[in-house]
């Protein structure tokens, strides 16, 4: 019996942009460069408690603009706004160049940024399935309220319910 070979071409690197999170990027952009794979980030939004999940990521005008529109507005501002003004997915650009290690032998890995609005397990499993993606890479903790579990709530339930392979990288010490 031959061993299949197992070939990696969409990995989605899912990230809260928590420590845990930073930990996985190197892993995903890892994998993606050895198999040259399409490699998307993926943050998905809480639509609860939305301002104080949102402090640090827009500034006021933006808060303002979007206070006075219904949710679905919001997520259409925060979603569907071109990459280069989109102040979320330019944080999310931030915290991947600063998880990388660039040298000569390993430049930068490309990337797109995906960000969307809903709760992050029923997300990223959407988008792991709807995207056809082979791999799906997360941190095992993240920026919940008890971090110190043995895994987080989010990773659990998504390796649960995935129906793709999921990679589960731990925070180092």
């Amino acid at each position: 019996m031959q061993t299949p070979v197992i070939e990696y071409k969409k990995i989605l690197y899912a990230t809260d942009l928590s420590d845990s999170g930073r930990a996985a990027f190197p892993y995903a952009a890892s994998i993606a460069r050895l198999n040259n794979s399409n490699l998307t980030v993926f943050h998905v939004l809480k639509p609860t408690k939305i301002e104080n999940y949102l402090v640090g990521y827009i500034d006021e005008e933006l808060w303002s603009e979007i206070k006075t529109r219904d949710l679905e507005e919001v997520k259409s501002i925060l979603v569907n706004r071109k990459r280069d003004d989109t102040a979320i997915k330019k944080c999310v650009d931030e915290f991947c160049k600063g998880a990388q290690v660039e040298d000569e032998e390993h430049p930068y890995i490309a990337y797109s940024i995906k960000v969307v609005m809903g709760d992050p397990v029923s997300e990223i499993i959407r988008e792991a399935s709807d995207g056809g993606y082979d791999l799906v890479v997360i941190g095992k903790r993240g920026a919940g309220l008890i971090k110190e579990t043995v895994m987080g709530t989010t990773a659990r339930r998504v390796i649960r319910h995935c129906d793709r392979p999921v990679m589960v990288i731990p925070l180092s010490k």
